[in-house]
This record gives structure tokens, C-alpha cells and sequence, in this order.
């Protein structure tokens, strides 16, 4: 019985061993394969959670793609006479022996033994299209086949109509987007995301419908067409059961269209929710950065200045390096420094269609360096704030100080005859006391006497005087008491009491 025993503890630890080892990485063919499996039975059970495992590793499964593996699954997962498979099949490069002869075992089966005779679910057919999609848009040169890919995919998908490639399809016309986009006919694709959205809107596909209207609003602002991305948002409801991903898109593209109808506050709103919303910086990098980028534009058009830890950040230090240098210009209010800047980075800010917000950025430099000049002198001439400020004339001058007194900005007065600013110091108080401020100090001084005064008439009671009270109150008491005393013991007869009373 003991050994019997100890080889039952024995036999445990190695169970405990075996599933405490890290199980090796699936190859890119075993991935796929167990794919299908998870997508069939999501149509045999009618469980869209199958569905999203599969496309929760879609991202991380496309880098690891090529030619032979999709060529060699593809083969796997169809019959032999497969019409869907010969299709598919014709939409990859042919395979060269050389290709062949490099294919690791990892990748190529050595044996079939589970030899497919019926034909998988649409399902299938339609993520090897997705797929290949990926695959060929990794090539610019194979774009126009990957155009006429995607329009097929599309035509067939919508003759199918199975709730069950709701899934599938939102990743479907984000992969006809990118395909549309590199070959510069995005807007060839509008009237499809407009369809194919009306659609989705009827059928209650909150997927769908979120990735169109995303696609419709990259389309519209690609083009710079803001007044009609503005009404799309206006006449749809974004699905509040759309994932993070998607609503950090769609508060992306709100707050470019916030920004530049010059609601700053509301851009500000939607941009921190992009950020809030938005995967790890490592995981999307490139939106982590564009969404920075206009979020720091923002902020200094609101006329804050930006936390220096985001410059700090390792995915934002290189490319936010011409915005820093944007920052420090509208910091210090140096307008020959901040033109300078605008040249220099000039083609990057076009790049990134954040050129336009920036140039706005010059009357805040502007006003930044009145308000240094207004706490620095007393009485500046404005010529002298022309060449300090680098404007172009003296009219321009008394515009820009005139508005920044208007606006609050400085507090100060122009002097129109003598071409002078006459400027206050910091806190607003006067440099030298004159009659105005003594006459203020005296109200105040006057105030706070005839306050004291009151309060020390409020405190005036008589010394001393509830002793008396309380002394009166103890005679009545004595003398009470002695009456009733002199009534019990029958000294006082009718008369002292008062006659017949």
C-alpha cells in the first residue's frame, strides 16, 4: 500500500509539473486552424463570444502572415474540388518550388490526416478574405488587387446577410478602409460606408455601425470636409455598446472637428477621452501620438500651457520634439522664435493637418509678450513694442494692446496722441499711490472703524447689574415665606389682612 501511494504522489507532481510548464506558442497554421474551430461554433451555438476570441488576436496574428502559410491553411480547411478554395487560393501570389523548398515543418503539415470532404460555413471563407486583405496590403504594389478583393468581399457579404458575420464585418470595412486609403480613393469608398451604415443602423448591428461611422468621419476629415463630418455626428447616435477601441476613435475625430470650429473646451473634453479610452502607448503607438499631438495644441489655444512629463514619455519624445519647441515659444512669447519654429517643423505639422490650429497660436504669442512687457514697464512706447515683438507696424501695435486691454489680457490705457501704453503692475496695483488709491484705503479704513464702533456698542450692558436682580428676587422669596409662616401660626387676624378680604 505505501508504494502504492507514493506512486500516486509521484504521478500528481508530474500532472502539477506539466500544467505549471509555459505551454509553447501556437505557429501561425495551428492558430489558424484552431480558429475555425472557434468560429464554427459560434454559428453551430450562436455565440458571438467565440467569434470576438477570434478576432481579439487578429492584430498580433496579421505580423506573423505570409504567402505560404495562408496558401497551406487555406488547403487544410476546404475539400480538394472546393470552388471557394480555388477562388481564394487565386488571390495569392503562386508559389515558386524555391518558396516551397524554404517552408519550414512548423508551417507546412507533414500529415493529413483529417482530410476535409464537406464545406466549412461562410464564416470561414469570409476571414480567410480578411486575411488576405492584411496580407496584400502589406505591399503597396498588390493594393489594386487588394481593391478588387475588397469590393467582391463586400458584394458577398452582403448577398449572405447572416447576423453572424456581424463580427467579422466591422473588421471587414476596416480593412476595405485601408485599402481604399492606400491607394488614394478613400472617397470611392464613402458611398459604400453609407450604405452599408444605414444597414447596420436598421438591423441594430451596434459592431458594425460603430466601425462605419468611424470610417465615415476618417473619410470626411481626410478630405477636410468638417461641415459634413459634423452633421454625420449630428444625425447619428454613436452605439453606446461599442468597445474602447472605437470610442477612441470616435472622440478623436470630435474633438478635430471641435478644434477647428473653435469650441477649444469641448475638443479639450473629447481628446482626454480618446486618451482615457485609448489601448497601452506600446500597443497603438502611432494614435497614442496623434492624439497627443493635437491634444497639446489645444491646450495652448485654451492658453495653458502643457505638462513638461509629456514630453518625458518614450513613445512621445521624438515625435512631439517640434511641439515642444512650440511650447516653449508660446511659453516665453517670443513671435521671432515661435515663426521660426512654424518654418521649421513646417511639413511635419502639415503631416500631422495640425498646421492650420498652429498658426492660430500667433495671437497668443502675441498677447503673451504684451503681458511680459506690461509687467516689466511702467510706460512703453509702441514702437518700442513693434521691434521688441517683431509686428509690422505701429497700427498693428495699438490694435493688438487695445484688444488685450478689452480683453482682460493687461491692465493698462492707451495713450492715442503720445503713441505710449501705460501699463499697471502685477496684482493690478498702481506703481506709486495717488489720490485715487488713498481715497480707496480711507473708504476701506472708515469701514472697518464704524464696524468697531458698533460692535463695541453691542457689548455695553449696566455693571453689575443682574446682582440686583438676583438679590430682589431672594427678598421677595424671605418675605413670602415669612407671611405664610405668621398665617399658620395665627398672628394676623382679618384686619391685617385687609378687612373683608
Amino acid at each position: 500500500m505505501p508504494d502504492v501511494e507514493m506512486k500516486l504522489a509521484e504521478e500528481k507532481k508530474e500532472e502539477t509539473k506539466a500544467e505549471s510548464a509555459p505551454k509553447e506558442p501556437l505557429t501561425p497554421l495551428a492558430e489558424i486552424k484552431l480558429n475555425f474551430t472557434f468560429i464554427d461554433r459560434a454559428v453551430s451555438t450562436l455565440e458571438p463570444r467565440f467569434t470576438h476570441r477570434v478576432l481579439r488576436t487578429l492584430t498580433t496574428l496579421v505580423k506573423k502572415l505570409d504567402d505560404s502559410i495562408l496558401r497551406n491553411s487555406i488547403e487544410e480547411a476546404f475539400p480538394k474540388e472546393s470552388a471557394t478554395k480555388s477562388t481564394l487560393l487565386a488571390w495569392l501570389p503562386s508559389a515558386s518550388t524555391d518558396a516551397e523548398m524554404q517552408v519550414d515543418s512548423s508551417a507546412t503539415p507533414t500529415t493529413n490526416t483529417n482530410v476535409v470532404t464537406s464545406e466549412p460555413v461562410p464564416e470561414i471563407d469570409i476571414y480567410f478574405r480578411l486575411l488576405i486583405l492584411h496580407q496584400l496590403s502589406k505591399s503597396t504594389s498588390n493594393v489594386p488587387k487588394a481593391k478588387q478583393l475588397a469590393i467582391e468581399t463586400v458584394q458577398k457579404m452582403q448577398a449572405l446577410n447572416r447576423r453572424s458575420l456581424d463580427s467579422i464585418a466591422a473588421k471587414i470595412w476596416f480593412a476595405v478602409e485601408r485599402v481604399f486609403e492606400l491607394g488614394g480613393d478613400l472617397s470611392e469608398a464613402r458611398p459604400m460606408f453609407l450604405a452599408a451604415q444605414r444597414t447596420a443602423a436598421l438591423r441594430h448591428d451596434d459592431e458594425t455601425q460603430a466601425s462605419l461611422i468611424n470610417r465615415l468621419l476618417r473619410s470626411y476629415l481626410a478630405y477636410s470636409l468638417y461641415d459634413q463630418a459634423d452633421k454625420l455626428v449630428s444625425k447619428t447616435t454613436f452605439p453606446a455598446s461599442a468597445g474602447n477601441p472605437q470610442y477612441a476613435r470616435y472622440h478623436y475625430y470630435l474633438g478635430r472637428i471641435k478644434a477647428v470650429q473653435l469650441n477649444y473646451s469641448d475638443a479639450h473634453a473629447n481628446l482626454q477621452q480618446a486618451i482615457r479610452r485609448a489601448p497601452p502607448a506600446t500597443v497603438a503607438p502611432g494614435f497614442y501620438q496623434a492624439v497627443y499631438k493635437l491634444f497639446i495644441v489645444v491646450e495652448l489655444l485654451m492658453g495653458d500651457i502643457p505638462d513638461r512629463s509629456i514630453f518625458r514619455h518614450a513613445v512621445l519624445e521624438k515625435p512631439l520634439k517640434g511641439y515642444f519647441e512650440i511650447v516653449k515659444a508660446v511659453r516665453t512669447g517670443s513671435l521671432s522664435q515661435f515663426q521660426q519654429t512654424v518654418l521649421k517643423h513646417a511639413a511635419l505639422f502639415q503631416a500631422d493637418k495640425t498646421h492650420t490650429l498652429i498658426t492660430r497660436l500667433r495671437q497668443n504669442v502675441i498677447k503673451t509678450g504684451i503681458r511680459r512687457l506690461s509687467l516689466s514697464y511702467s510706460l512703453i512706447s509702441l514702437k518700442d513694442i513693434c521691434v521688441k515683438l517683431h509686428l509690422d507696424s505701429e497700427e498693428d501695435a495699438e490694435y493688438i494692446v487695445g484688444k488685450a486691454i478689452r480683453d482682460g489680457v493687461i491692465d493698462g490705457r492707451l495713450v492715442h496722441e503720445k503713441g505710449w501704453m501705460a501699463c499697471r503692475g502685477a496684482g493690478g496695483v498702481k506703481r506709486g499711490y495717488g489720490a485715487e488709491v488713498a481715497e480707496i484705503f480711507s473708504r476701506r479704513i472708515g469701514y472697518c472703524m464704524e464696524l468697531h464702533n458698533q460692535s463695541v456698542k453691542a457689548m455695553r450692558y449696566p455693571l453689575n447689574s443682574h446682582r440686583k436682580e438676583l438679590a430682589d428676587a431672594e427678598g421677595a422669596r424671605e418675605r413670602e415665606k415669612e407671611l405664610a409662616q405668621e398665617i399658620q401660626d395665627g398672628e394676623l387676624d382679618d384686619e391685617d389682612l385687609g378687612g373683608e378680604f
